[in-house]
């Protein structure tokens, strides 16, 4: 319900705890209570290592953590009446909500980009040590990004250009001619690395974040919205052949003009569509494999099919199978039936439609 409804903002506080994994779903109201008590407590001894820290690693997590949160929390969302304002107390909330996180995650540390995310989560939960653990559960259950060169971007975008390579091969082709450059996706680094915060008002932004939380069927649905964003408002690229920094510029320009309703609705739609291949080539297979058994739950299970780019040309990780090429036959061979022939999905319904067929796009009036 939450992945095609979304949460009602007067709810949110008390919902998004349990879509952070801070409090179980089969939990009580007096064990989550005790709970609470029980991470304010740890929250707070958190809260003492920092401002117990010698002369020394002050200086050295000064110069790592904190002059850079400094930087950033006072112009995160000033436009937002929770945080307007000068000396406003949730500023400092804010501060010492990521620094603590820093001093509890050391590896992860503080990267730009944290503020987003803990501002909203602050707004509607609005309390320190439920929106700390909250951000910790986002953190551990989601797919953060803590740098365009992160390895996990990288994976990211490749997944993306996979997508984009089935689903718009139009544009994937534009891209390719593009270069390297083009296949970098330029275009599509911040609204993989602020979650789309930038790209839409709060509004909506946070119902995409919601669907993401919900984890339907796939933990990479962030990167369906992308897909959906391209497949609306990307025509314009491909009609006009626009250069990279072009096509930056083109997206970059529908920051905040963009229909996010719309831009939900399809992303939902391509999932749906994605599900129902027959078959999904094998560097997209990894997808889904977060989200346990019982993702393809439709009459057809896919075949995984070998897209022969591994490093091992000898076999597919994944156990794909590879399309073997067409080779000319001599006047004298005689064709014979394969031993194992690929299977043949079943018919579609007759609201379905063939699989080269199924994402093709109709200009939005």
């Amino acid at each position: 319900a939450i992945f095609f409804g979304g949460i009602d903002p007067s709810i949110r506080g008390e919902v998004w705890p349990f879509l952070l994994h801070y409090y179980s779903y089969d939990s009580t109201s007096q064990e989550r209570e005790a709970w609470r008590l029980q991470k304010r407590t740890h929250y707070h001894d958190i809260q003492q290592r920092r401002l117990s820290m010698s002369p020394e690693e002050h200086s050295e997590f000064w110069r790592k953590v904190q002059f850079t949160v400094d930087k950033d929390v006072v112009r995160t969302d000033r436009s937002n009446h929770f945080f307007r304002g000068e000396n406003n107390p949730n500023v400092e909330i804010m501060r010492r909500i990521l620094l603590n996180y820093a001093v509890f995650n050391p590896d992860m540390g503080y990267c730009q980009g944290m503020s987003d995310l803990v501002a909203p989560l602050l707004t509607e939960i609005q309390d320190e040590s439920d929106t700390f653990w909250c951000f910790v559960g986002l953190m551990e259950n989601t797919i953060f990004i803590s740098s365009p060169r992160d390895e996990d971007m990288e994976r990211q975008l490749m997944y993306l250009r996979e997508l984009l390579r089935l689903m718009l091969p139009r544009f994937h082709q534009h891209l390719t001619r593009l270069g390297e450059d083009g296949l970098q996706l330029l275009f599509c680094h911040r609204w993989i690395l602020l979650c789309f915060k930038r790209e839409f008002p709060d509004t909506e932004a946070l119902r995409m974040w919601e669907a993401c939380w919900a984890h339907y069927q796939t933990d990479y649905f962030h990167l369906f919205l992308c897909v959906a964003i391209i497949v609306l408002y990307g025509e314009d690229v491909t009609e006009q052949q626009l250069a990279t920094d072009q096509m930056l510029l083109h997206f970059s320009n529908l920051s905040m003009h963009m229909n996010g309703e719309l831009v939900l609705r399809k992303a939902r739609s391509l999932l749906y569509q994605f599900r129902l291949l027959p078959r999904i080539p094998c560097s997209l297979h990894d997808l889904c494999k977060l989200c346990g058994p019982g993702m393809w739950d439709s009459r057809y299970i896919p075949t995984v099919e070998c897209s022969g780019e591994h490093p091992d040309s000898q076999s597919c990780p994944y156990g794909g199978t590879s399309t073997p090429q067409p080779s000319s036959p001599s006047p004298s061979s005689t064709p014979s039936p394969s031993p194992n022939p690929t299977p043949t999905p079943p018919p579609e319904g007759k609201k379905g439609s063939k699989t080269r067929d199924i994402f093709t796009f109709r200009k939005q009036s």
